[in-house]
């Protein structure tokens, strides 16, 4: 017990000369926030690594939202997915509500003053359509969502119908 161990920080490099603790920017350790890396440079979208961007002539292309299906490839701005064995679906986030136009509630009143016919007018209904259609697709460990607005009642039938012809051409 009379041997001394040498001193394991002797030479570590945080400490100084006078045996003070030198301070210096460095990389940061485990358990710090790691800065993210530089982002890939962006690269046109192409089929089957082809210089030829988006459909070629005779391939499928049609676009749902920001998600659009070009050769084998489907495109979207968190990038490319692959087309084969796609997982595609749509949620309906709209609603249609019946409800009386202002100009029948005016007609009403102008017309109720000559003569009682003028509550028919209130009979009159309008219906107005509001909200989303949300399509996700899920290729490739990669996933996109996208929000499309429904502008009428025949939205949703009409998303579900371009949803089923890119899953006919996921399989």
């Amino acid at each position: 017990m009379s041997e001394q161990q040498p001193n394991p920080y002797a030479g570590d490099p945080g400490q100084g000369g006078s045996g003070e603790p030198k301070w210096e920017p460095g990389n940061p350790g485990y358990g710090y926030p790691q800065p993210y890396p530089d982002a890939p440079p962006y690269q046109q979208p192409t089929i089957g690594g082809q210089g030829v961007p988006y459909a070629a002539p005779g391939m499928a292309s049609f676009a749902l939202g920001d998600i659009t299906v070009a050769g084998d490839q489907i495109i979207t701005p968190s990038g490319t997915m692959p087309l084969r064995g796609a997982m595609w679906n749509a949620t309906d986030f709209s609603r249609t509500e019946e409800k009386i136009p202002t100009s029948s509630i005016v007609l009403a009143v102008v017309f109720a003053v000559f003569c009682l016919l003028g509550l028919l007018f209130l009979l009159m209904k309008e219906k107005v359509t509001s909200g989303y259609i949300q399509v996700t697709v899920t290729s490739g460990g990669r996933h996109h969502a996208t929000m499309i607005p429904a502008v009428d009642m025949n939205t949703f039938p009409w998303v579900m119908n371009q949803l089923n012809y890119a899953r006919s051409l996921s399989i």
